[in-house]
């Protein structure tokens, strides 16, 4: 019995394949959550905790102290502490102060950043328990969705074809980095809408000097490049050796310093997949892509081109690697990035 309309992909080794299911689609309903009010500057408990403690004491040197020999205001705030003003507020909610909090500390430790996030958050709720009920809940749910970009991303990639490394480097002399980011993602936009240019990327920031770049990988067509492409003599401060890089002169002149590696080979590009994979883990920083860039593609799948189930109950399929692709029962061809690019796409 074929299967009609399977999403497949490739997990960088084989093809699988996901049976279509009639199943009725659920809304799911968010739960209300209830607004709460934190000091607009800071959210550290331990400065408000400060404040409090300066208060108390500040009264109960007025009690202790008669009127007649109490000390001039002044005196009092000098010994005790100064009594800081009044500090401004924010509504915010304990979901998103818990993932300002978790992307503050997220170079920490995880029994580290565990015990900062409880101890933050502790002062929004009734005791102790229910604060690490609701940051162990939390932490879980940054978890799975770790998992779930690792996952689209691989997925992406390995159904597209690359051609270039490509890093951006912010320079100050030409941009801030607020506008070092919303331009180059601006025309690298006009290059993906109008050129065919199809990217997957993300921002970090370097060990030493803290300076921005963006690290991507990139499929340029031919003649579609812009400006033209020289070799630059530098030095490689990772390395402490002398490079040779290859700059674009239309990416310098408005952005700065760039550096574009080719991508021609299986090796190259896993290791760019694990280059940006890194990042993500170690800083967080969303995933930037291009338009275009599907997880699936469709094809009804015959039986004879099913190797075996797999997965939880056997709901996936894995693919022969030279299995007949269909498109609504017609016949396409054999599995390849040409037949793949005729296929209807998914996400």
């Amino acid at each position: 019995m074929p299967y009609s309309k399977a999403k497949v992909y490739s997990d960088g080794s084989h093809y699988i394949a996901i049976p279509h299911t009639e199943r009725p689609y659920k809304v799911r309903i968010k739960p209300k959550e209830d607004v709460i009010l934190v000091p607009e500057d800071t959210t550290s408990v331990t400065e408000i905790n400060t404040t409090e403690a300066q208060d108390d004491a500040v009264t109960e040197v007025e009690k202790v102290v008669p009127p007649a020999e109490r000390a001039d205001e002044t005196t009092v705030e000098r010994e005790v502490g100064q009594t800081p003003k009044q500090k401004k507020v924010r509504q915010t909610t304990k979901k998103k102060l818990f993932d300002e909090l978790y992307k503050e500390h997220y170079g920490e430790k995880s029994k580290t950043r565990k015990r900062i996030l409880i101890r933050e958050l502790a002062p929004y709720f009734k005791n102790v328990s229910e604060t690490k009920l609701y940051v162990e809940s939390n932490l879980r749910r940054k978890k799975r969705n770790l998992i779930a970009r690792r996952i689209r991303m691989t997925r992406k990639a390995n159904l597209q074809e690359f051609n270039f490394f490509v890093t951006f480097t912010y320079d100050s002399v030409l941009h801030t980095e607020e506008t070092f980011r919303k331009k180059l993602k601006y025309t690298l936009g006009h290059f993906s809408n109008r050129k065919g240019w199809r990217y997957i990327g993300v921002w970090e920031r370097s060990p030493e000097k803290n300076r921005l770049h963006f690290h991507g990988m990139f499929y340029v067509p031919e003649e579609t490049m812009p400006g033209t492409m020289e070799e630059v003599n530098s030095f490689s401060f990772n390395t402490r050796k002398r490079q040779i890089t290859h700059e674009n002169t239309y990416f310098r002149e408005r952005f700065g310093r760039n550096d574009f590696k080719d991508l021609n080979t299986v090796r190259a590009l896993g290791e760019a997949v694990t280059y940006i994979l890194k990042y993500i883990e170690k800083t967080g920083e969303k995933i930037v892509y291009s338009k275009g860039l599907p997880q699936f593609f469709v094809s009804d799948i015959m039986d004879d081109d099913v190797l075996c189930p797999m997965g939880e109950n056997g709901e996936k399929l894995l693919l022969f690697d030279d299995f007949s692709c269909y498109d609504d029962g017609c016949y396409i061809g054999k599995v390849s990035k040409e037949v793949i690019a005729k296929m209807p796409k998914e996400n």
